[in-house]
């Protein structure tokens, strides 16, 4: 059988792939995508729990999805044009990727409206070790003990945040943790996608499904008229989910993985100044640590990796 990819078993790299190291400046870039990724995405957050205290949650899910359905057609344009086609091959993942996109949209907003946003943002920090584990179930992946000790203490500080049977743990920490694994579902699916799929066919299937999932729950929860700002806010929300695609893409293709890959972990500062400064909220000492935790975990197991990589 051949060995995995990223198994520690697999020590020498093939003498044929000579890897150019990145070029001058390339590695920063990386990191400086990143960065804006990470910030988009929860300035996002941020400004849909800002609407939805007072704006019904699918109609605001509903609104930002056109606006992100109206960009993505723009970049798709740009780049010649959209193609809604799918080969047999790639109509099952999309399935896959749907279920997990819808699900995770609906789960994470659920839980953002009733979770301080900064204890949210650290449950969500495990997802690279939930993507690596079921990376290893589903695709035979191996992982040596090192990576699976850094899962155990990194779903320890997941247990650390959200304290079960404690006072403050409710419905809504499992809807995070549900959250965490429909978004695991997403991104494994999409790792089963040919390379004829373009990614902005991809993001704009996805866009499609939530815009429909969202006009499907304005019939169960109502519809207020928006006014101007809650209008300009959703625009605005729009524009940072955008942002936050695009450059997190651009950022996984410039520099070193290893070099690029921790500073994702910049949307928990972003997301405790946000809910200090936007909502008052601030975590305890048990979020902190349990962040700590998870963090560490997380930048444990990417250095792993690339130091496996320098190995081959």
């Amino acid at each position: 059988m051949r060995t995995p990819i990223i198994s520690p078993i697999r020590r020498v790299r093939p003498a044929s792939i000579r890897p150019e190291g990145p070029q001058p400046g390339e590695n920063l870039r990386g990191a400086a995508l990143m960065t804006l990724s990470m910030i988009s995405f929860t300035c996002n957050d941020t400004v849909m729990k800002f609407v939805t205290q007072d704006m019904p949650l699918y109609q605001a899910i509903f609104l930002r999805g056109l606006v992100v359905m109206a960009l993505l057609f723009v970049l798709a344009y740009r780049d010649g044009g959209l193609s809604m086609r799918l080969g047999p091959g790639d109509r099952w993942p999309m399935v896959l990727r749907l279920i997990g996109e819808v699900a995770s949209t609906v789960l994470f907003l659920n839980a953002l409206l009733h979770m301080a946003i900064g204890d949210l943002s650290a449950v969500m920090q495990s997802l690279p070790l939930v993507v690596m584990v079921a990376g290893a179930l589903v695709f035979g992946e191996q992982l040596g003990w090192r990576r699976i000790s850094a899962c155990i203490v990194g779903f320890l500080g997941v247990m650390i945040i959200l304290r079960p049977g404690g006072a403050d743990f409710d419905v809504w920490a499992v809807v995070a943790l549900a959250s965490m694994l429909m978004v695991a579902l997403r991104d494994l699916s999409t790792r089963k996608f040919s390379r004829n799929v373009a990614s902005t066919t991809i993001s704009f299937y996805a866009a499609a499904a939530v815009v429909a999932m969202g006009l499907g729950g304005t019939l169960i929860e109502g519809w207020i008229t928006p006014d101007l700002q809650h209008l300009l806010l959703l625009l605005l929300a729009g524009a940072f989910l955008a942002v936050g695609y695009m450059s997190a893409v651009s950022a996984m293709r410039v520099g070193e993985i290893s070099y690029v890959a921790p500073f994702r972990y910049t949307s928990l500062l972003v997301a405790i100044i946000a809910g200090l400064i936007v909502f008052g909220e601030w975590p305890d000492i048990w979020t902190w640590l349990g962040a700590a935790l998870v963090v560490g975990a997380g930048l444990y197991t990417i250095l792993r990796e690339a130091q496996l990589g320098w190995r081959r």
